[in-house]
C-alpha cells in the first residue's frame, strides 16, 4: 500500500481534482485567501497559481503525503510566494495559536479521517477576525444520488486515498466551532456521485 500511496495516488487524484470544473471552483475562492495562511491538504498544489501573491504573505501548505508534496514541488519552486510544508495529517496542526488570517480548505475534508479534530485545530490557529475558507464536495441533496453516494462510499474511500463522496460540509463546519458567512452548493459538471460542491466562507463561533 505504500507504494500505492506514494507513487500511485497521488497521480490518481491530482487527475481528479484538477478537472476544468475543479479548477473553476478553486478560482472562486482562492484569491480571497490573504496575509498569513494555513492550506490544509495541499496536494498537488492545485492552489498555488489561484492565490493573489499581492495579498499573501506567506503559506504554511500542511500535506502528509511525500507523493503529493513532491508533485507540489515545482509548483512551490515557481511561485513568488513563501511557501512551507508542513509534513503531518490535517489533525496534528504544529502552529501557535491565533496565528494564520486565513485557513484554506480544498477538496480535503472529505479526506481527513478526524474532521472535527482538525477543523478544532484550524480554528485555533486563526486570529481572531480570521476565516476559513471552503470548497469541497459531499453530501448531495437528491435522495436518489445521495443513496448512490451512499453504496460507493466504502469502496471508492479505499481506492481513492480515503475520500468520502456524502460527508456534510456545512454540519462538519458547525460541528466544528465555525458559522457560516458565505455558503453556496451546486452540482458542477460531472459524474453527480461525485459533483456536489460546497464553497464559501466560515469565522470561529464565539
Amino acid at each position: 500500500m505504500k507504494f500505492y500511496d506514494e507513487r500511485i495516488l497521488p497521480h490518481i487524484v491530482n487527475k481528479l481534482c484538477s478537472s476544468s470544473p475543479n479548477q473553476k471552483q478553486r478560482q472562486k475562492i482562492v484569491p480571497l485567501a490573504e496575509g498569513r495562511v494555513l492550506e490544509i491538504g495541499f496536494g498537488s498544489g492545485l492552489n498555488v497559481p489561484f492565490y493573489d501573491a499581492s495579498k499573501v504573505e506567506k503559506i504554511w501548505g500542511l500535506e502528509p503525503s511525500k507523493g503529493m508534496r513532491a508533485k507540489a514541488q515545482p509548483l512551490v519552486d515557481a511561485s513568488s510566494i513563501d511557501i512551507e510544508f508542513i509534513e503531518l495529517p490535517g489533525e496534528e496542526i504544529p502552529l501557535d495559536s491565533n496565528c494564520a488570517d486565513t485557513v484554506l480548505v480544498t477538496y480535503s475534508l472529505c479526506t481527513i479521517p478526524d474532521a472535527i479534530a482538525a477543523l478544532e485545530g484550524m480554528r485555533r490557529v486563526l486570529k481572531p477576525g480570521g476565516r476559513l475558507l471552503f470548497c469541497e464536495h459531499g453530501k448531495a441533496p437528491d435522495e436518489e444520488v445521495l443513496r448512490w453516494q451512499n453504496r460507493i462510499n466504502p469502496a471508492w474511500r479505499k481506492v481513492a486515498g480515503g475520500c468520502n463522496v456524502n460527508r456534510d460540509i456545512p454540519a462538519l463546519l458547525e460541528a466544528g466551532g465555525f458559522k457560516l458567512q458565505t455558503d453556496e452548493r451546486m452540482y458542477i459538471p460531472g459524474l453527480r456521485v461525485l459533483c456536489y460542491n460546497y464553497w464559501g466562507s466560515a469565522v470561529a463561533r464565539n
